[in-house]
């Protein structure tokens, strides 16, 4: 987090944002696999996952905050200070309602529905809202992709089970994606006019997330019970510092510099990481589906990456 500690989101070039980009979603999708370790030697429930995870990640922040501010002492951040309390609050909430909808959605109608509609329709809205809002065009190269990308998304997730489709399940998840859409917008339009502090908004947004997710987390149940405490802990220590703490500071970095549709198609790496994992070390079965939805999106992803650069 060395790079991340001593620099804002302002001035990090196009080509190393991709690589936070591509960093973060290839780690978000290893937090499915070490939460699905979690929930099979303890009675953690996801909500209570998520608020460890929030606070896990708030208190590795503000350690690196602290750090940077001895680093950097007198110096002053550039941002309004109406600018970054709308950043902040509108960040917060935004993480707090797409990962609290999220869970949600799965318990209402299944794992593949729901990240299906989650992560397939944040897409669409960014891309919609980004022309709206920002002016940015995907381009006829830019809308195959993000088709493409769709296509691998629902190749992959549902090619190799049956979903249950209810509608609620449904609701909870556009909700959730309307989420993820306003936080990726709004890191992108603040970040267009530079003065973005990518560590420090991680950080509040956890600090919202966790005081969010709280009172959800106590009713679930908030400590585990489990005879392997200890494996426990370092996985919860895992899912706090390497896909919370690092990538959603490395994402609000990237996400200020390259065009919304991109980064929402680059985030789709999260399924094919978690599919991976799946077949190397949870011993899954590879299947037509796996390696035709992966392919599709990592061409995809491929594909953007490289107009990214150009432009």
């Amino acid at each position: 987090m060395s790079n991340l500690s001593c620099a804002p989101a302002v001035g990090v070039s196009v080509g190393r944002s991709l690589i936070y980009l591509i960093f973060a979603g290839v780690a978000w999708g290893t937090a499915g696999a070490a939460a699905s370790l979690v929930f099979e030697v303890s009675d953690l429930g996801p909500l209570a996952l998520s608020f460890w995870r929030c606070a896990g990640g708030l208190v590795l922040l503000l350690g690196a905050l602290a750090v940077r501010a001895r680093r950097t002492a007198g110096a002053v951040s550039a941002e309004p200070r109406r600018r970054r309390l709308l950043r902040i609050l509108a960040t917060g909430l935004g993480l707090t309602l797409f990962q609290s909808a999220y869970f949600a959605a799965v318990q209402a109608t299944g794992l593949a529905v729901g990240t299906v509609v989650t992560l397939g329709a944040g897409p669409v809205l960014i891309a919609v809202g980004a022309r709206l809002l920002m002016g940015e065009r995907l381009g006829r190269g830019g809308v195959v992709a993000v088709t493409g990308a769709l296509a691998g998304l629902f190749v992959l997730v549902l090619g190799g089970e049956g979903g249950t489709v209810r509608p609620l399940g449904v609701a909870l998840a556009l909700v959730s994606a309307t989420g993820y859409a306003a936080i990726t917008l709004l890191t992108r339009w603040l970040g267009r006019d530079g003065g973005g502090d990518a560590l420090a908004t991680t950080a509040w947004a956890f600090a919202i997330g966790a005081v969010g997710l709280l009172p959800m987390a106590l009713a679930e149940g908030l400590l585990p019970h489990t005879a392997e405490l200890g494996r426990v802990v370092w996985l919860l220590a895992y899912v706090a510092a390497v896909p919370t703490a690092l990538a959603y500071a490395l994402y609000f970095a990237g996400a200020a510099v390259v065009r919304a549709a991109t980064v929402s198609v680059i985030m789709l790496l999260e399924p094919v990481s978690a599919a991976v994992i799946a077949v190397t070390a949870l011993g899954e079965r590879v299947t037509g589906a796996t390696v035709g939805g992966t392919l599709l999106l990592l061409g995809a992803v491929g594909g953007l990456a490289a107009a990214e650069t150009r432009r």
